[in-house]
């Protein structure tokens, strides 16, 4: 009955650390979606070569990943209590 009580006042699931490593994880994720974005032409016969560039194709997709990989980290990694 007691250890009811105590969860019930409205402790965190997971400890500060772990909430700010999700926010880092976001940040990441956040960052590689933006670099990710725009740079292609509304006209169709017209090719852009810089939807293939360095940024597009390999720097944002590795953010992501890094992004996602530090996420399932932040949720698996105990709190200190």
């Amino acid at each position: 009955m007691k250890q009811q009580k105590q969860n019930s006042k409205g402790e965190f699931l997971f400890g500060k650390k772990n909430y700010i490593i999700m926010l880092i994880g976001i940040a990441f994720i956040i960052l590689g979606f933006a670099l990710m974005a725009g740079g292609g032409s509304d006209d169709p016969e017209v090719f852009n070569e810089a939807i293939y560039n360095f940024r597009r194709i390999r720097l944002a997709p590795t953010l992501v990943l890094i992004g996602l990989a530090i996420e399932i980290y932040a949720i698996m990694a105990k709190s200190k209590k």
